[in-house]
């Protein structure tokens, strides 16, 4: 079976390298199939999981925005932040999440409603990562 390096690099080092089978990212336009032997890319990512299919299991990982540069036999993610599923800190997320949940509905004068949206965003998106429901 052919595969294709995989490299997840953040600002604080590197979170993922390994060979894989395929790779489905969140770009900014949609979701997107890299298989080995893919022709050179560059796509932008949006918040979301990063499925990384080996041949018998999936990893995700949590990605908060990027970019995807893709070459025929190599991947690498330079993302704002990442987190593989087993190190995601479940309860912190959920409580950013209930944080930005009550900062969108308090509508009050000053409270920045995309930067909450953001923040939501990227709680949900740890979440689901943890619980496997991307």
């Amino acid at each position: 079976m052919k595969t294709i390096t995989v490299n997840i690099v953040t600002p604080d080092g590197p979170v993922y390298d390994s060979e894989v089978s395929m790779i489905i990212a969140v770009t900014a336009t949609g979701e997107m199939g890299v298989l080995p032997g893919h022709i050179p890319t560059v796509a932008p990512l949006g918040i979301g999981a990063v499925r990384l299919k080996k041949e018998n299991s999936t990893e995700l990982v949590a990605v908060n925005g990027g970019f995807l540069e893709i070459r025929p036999d190599k991947a690498t993610i330079l993302a704002q932040s990442a987190e593989l599923a087993a190190d995601i800190d479940i309860a912190r997320a959920q409580e950013s999440a209930k944080r930005a949940e009550g900062l969108l509905q308090a509508k009050k004068d000053g409270v920045d409603f995309k930067r909450a949206e953001l923040s939501l965003k990227r709680a949900m998106n740890r979440i689901n990562v943890y619980e496997g429901n991307v």
